[in-house]
């Protein structure tokens, strides 16, 4: 048997299909729950990396036969020492080498470029959740990289809402958010908002539960922000936005955002929640959650699920996201492997 890692270039459309096909089956084989990537989507985020980011991509090739896919995310404004890593092998070719052949291509990359640290996910299963293979974390933890932090995702199964619930919730934070106004937009950020969502957007990891996870809040720009809405675009996402305006200041002050990849209507990820340290207490965080997902239910009548991710130990999101009806699936290890 003979295991070859060959880079591989964005255009070369070949290698590309052959890439895509592997995390297309990787997909299906361990989050079924998941809709397909999808041709166009995989192509198209080859062609419109993140603004920031830069990638090496590889695939592995048994006997010939396309068995493995490898992208490395490189950070280019902030985590200059970090990279993270997607590795995924064909099931139909695990236990054969193929893994481990990916995981020292990237570690010659990343040492390569003076990186210091890399990071991936596995799924494990929760508790009395769904069961998931565990051969991920099984061979992160064999590669010698240390579960830093589990996220759980969780699912709101939107033809089940209780409507009646989420009113009563939506009245209780309105009670306390008086001198707020709701904004909502879809697609690109209105200049006006600009400053304020790019100040919210950095704050995200500044806030968030980061366990032993070594990340730097990222910098981010009205600039930055430009470009991520543009990027969006050109994928051919959709995006939902809601946030609150302080009155008295004008500055948005909390902001959501429910995304959809582009490639199903029937599923879509529910993305940043951020409140202001300054403006919390008064339930905003409930309010613009609920509000984006009645926003976006009204353009998007096909939409069955949202899955959304939280850090374990986040209970205050987590509070606000089972009140609204999702419910756990599986946990998600960040696992960091210093160099």
């Amino acid at each position: 048997m003979d295991i070859v890692v060959k880079p591989m270039d964005p255009s070369d459309e070949v290698t590309a299909d052959q890439a895509y096909q592997v995390v297309e089956a990787v997909i299906a084989a361990d989050v079924p729950d998941f809709p397909p990537v999808g041709r166009r989507r995989f192509f198209a985020e080859l062609a419109h990396p993140w603004p920031g980011n830069a990638h090496e991509l590889a695939v592995g090739f048994v006997d010939g036969e396309a068995a493995g896919y490898l992208a490395v995310h490189l950070p280019q404004l902030d985590n200059l020492e970090n990279a993270e890593i997607d590795l995924s092998v064909h099931p139909a070719h695990r236990r054969r080498g193929v893994g481990r052949a990916l995981h020292e291509h990237a570690v010659s990359v990343v040492r390569g470029l003076g990186r210091k640290r890399m990071n991936t996910m596995a799924i494990e299963t929760l508790p009395g959740g769904v069961a998931r293979d565990p051969a991920g974390g099984v061979f992160a933890e064999a590669m010698g990289f240390k579960n830093a932090l589990t996220d759980v995702r969780r699912r709101l199964d939107v033809t089940a809402v209780d409507d009646k619930a989420l009113d009563e919730s939506l009245a209780a934070a309105y009670q306390r958010a008086a001198g707020y106004s709701l904004v909502q937009w879809n697609g690109a950020t209105p200049e006006e908002y600009i400053d304020d969502i790019a100040y919210l957007d950095g704050r995200l990891l500044a806030d968030a539960p980061m366990g032993d996870l070594e990340w730097e809040p990222e910098k981010v720009d009205a600039v930055k922000v430009r470009a991520i809405d543009a990027v969006a675009a050109a994928r051919g996402r959709r995006r939902y936005h809601t946030g609150v305006r302080h009155d008295e200041s004008g500055r948005v002050v909390a902001w959501t955002l429910i995304d959809f990849p582009g490639t199903v209507d029937w599923h879509a990820f529910q993305q940043i929640t951020i409140v202001d340290p300054a403006h919390r207490g008064h339930r905003l965080g409930m309010l613009v959650k609920v509000e984006n997902l009645r926003y976006t239910r009204a353009h998007e009548p096909a939409l069955r699920s949202i899955d959304t991710w939280n850090a374990g130990v986040n209970d205050h999101m987590i509070s606000i996201n089972e009140a609204m009806g999702f419910r756990a699936i599986d946990g998600w290890g960040n696992w960091q492997l210093s160099l």
